[in-house]
């Protein structure tokens, strides 16, 4: 059986600190920290927050720590198309939406596609019809073969920084099945890049994934944003991935490519539109459609 005490140690543990690191960053005694943790003493729901929120623990696991301590759990999980997070559905259309030509999407904690732009559709293309069933993953759809992983051209560094990614991101949430998806396609691999030494960044500034496409190269580098004050899991954990050409020549790609899609619209040939929740087991983003 869980409990709290132990919760928060393995939290600690993880976070690297020591009952003292923790005391004082709470305004507590290290031996009420060890007290607890032992199970001598039975904290309050408000310090259960008080502890969690210096070790960053994310509000999924905020819940489990009340509920193992004996008290409800605290925060809600609301889907994005529920009547309550409609302020915050239409921020999020917004973000995409202003980003327009460039490609912008947002994923869950566990890299699934949530919302997409318009833009999106072009990479999305070139992905196998099997890896288009909700709820898509990025990481499949970038490192799987059958996703953009053959027309990906520095796919080595790619890899390295997504490694990177998923490693942090475990560490922070412990996310079973985020760690999954890291066995999925790392489990193999040894000590540093499986691909061998790494090739010289193309850029200084950020390293951009590089695709190949009929229509020529496209070097893009991305940018995340969260939500600040989250107090529902979903906002806690979703986030907005947004990709910015990192040269002339791909912006220029980008804007014939919106283009050309405009047109094929204003001819009233394509009715599909984006920015619409994907619902876990409804239609792929290629059939979205504009709230």
């Amino acid at each position: 059986m869980e409990t709290v005490g132990g919760l928060l140690r393995e939290w600690r543990h993880g976070r690297q600190l020591s009952q003292l690191d923790l005391a004082l960053a709470a305004g507590v005694s290290p031996r009420y920290v060890s007290l607890v943790e032992t199970g001598r003493s039975r904290p309050s729901a408000d310090m259960v927050l008080r502890l969690a929120a210096q070790l960053e623990v994310p509000l999924r696991h905020r819940n489990r720590l009340l509920v193992a301590a004996g008290f409800a759990p605290r925060y809600r999980e609301r889907p994005l198309d529920e009547p309550d997070m409609s302020a915050v559905r239409d921020a999020v259309r917004r973000v995409l939406r202003a980003h327009e030509p460039y490609p912008a999407l947002v994923m869950d904690g566990r890299w699934n596609v949530v919302m997409t732009n318009a833009p999106v559709d072009h990479f999305l293309a070139y992905v196998a019809p099997e890896l288009l069933v909700a709820p898509l993953n990025m990481v499949r759809l970038g490192l799987d073969p059958r996703g953009l992983a053959s027309r990906i051209v520095n796919l080595a560094e790619v890899r390295s920084f997504l490694r990177a990614r998923l490693s942090r991101q475990i560490a922070r949430t412990g996310d079973p099945v985020v760690a999954a998806l890291y066995d999925e396609f790392f489990a193999t691999d040894g000590p540093g890049s499986p691909e061998g030494p790494l090739p010289p960044p193309e850029s200084e500034v950020a390293t951009p994934m590089i695709f190949r496409f009929q229509e020529g190269e496209l070097s893009l580098f991305s940018t995340i944003t969260t939500f600040g004050t989250p107090q529902d899991i979903t906002l806690d954990e979703i986030s907005i991935e947004s990709y910015y050409p990192s040269d002339a020549a791909s912006a220029e790609l980008l804007r014939g490519l919106a283009d050309a899609r405009d047109r094929v619209v204003s001819s009233g040939c394509d009715t599909a539109e984006h920015g619409r929740i994907q619902p876990e087991g409804g239609p792929s983003p290629l059939s979205t459609s504009r709230s």
